[in-house]
């Protein structure tokens, strides 16, 4: 039992660079948006004015780089099954806060077909695709640091069941502090 609840906390702590990402988004956002005002072929905006190249590039690197810091910790600590080497666990963090963004992308191109406002409140659109985007590119582009924290899917299951009130907390926490508009 003990042994399993190790497993899921070295599969959460893994996870940080995906789950700062977005946090990381809103704090260096603001700038250059990512459709530059454009609208897709159903004339709809692509992502609209909430998606911006500034928050996209400074969410990865705020992602990577606290992820980094965390895998360093955990490498010290022996947390990770096998011995994947600091440059490895860099691109592994910036691979996981990459795909975080990029399926908060695709949640919002989604919620613009769906004909919902930037701020709109879409729950699962706007909790599940940045993780199981970063999982698709953890699996992709890092498959032997996927399979060795994420090969039995139990952390994944895990983290997708946390994933609403984690994203639910920090959106609140975010409003409060005044770096979002709507608490969700």
């Amino acid at each position: 039992m003990l042994s399993i609840v190790y497993e899921a906390l070295v599969g959460i702590l893994a996870f940080i660079p995906a789950l700062v990402a977005n946090p990381g988004a809103v704090i260096a956002g603001g700038k250059w948006r990512m459709d530059m005002g454009r609208n897709f072929i159903d004339g709809k905006r692509i992502f609209g004015d909430g998606k911006t190249l500034s928050g996209y590039a400074g969410g990865i690197a705020i992602g990577a780089l606290v992820g980094f810091v965390s895998y360093t910790i955990m490498d010290h600590f022996s947390m990770f099954p096998y011995n994947p080497g600091y440059s490895y666990l860099l691109f592994a963090s910036i691979i996981l806060a990459w795909g975080s963004l990029t399926g908060d992308l695709l949640g919002s191109f989604l919620k613009r077909r769906m004909g919902m406002a930037k701020g709109q409140k879409g729950n699962i659109m706007d909790m599940w695709p940045f993780v199981v985007v970063a999982f698709l590119f953890s699996f992709i582009f890092t498959y032997p640091f996927f399979m060795s924290l994420y090969g039995d899917f139990i952390d994944i299951i895990i983290i997708l069941i946390l994933t609403p009130a984690l994203h639910r907390s920090v959106n609140i926490l975010a409003y409060r502090m005044k770096w979002k508009d709507v608490p969700w």
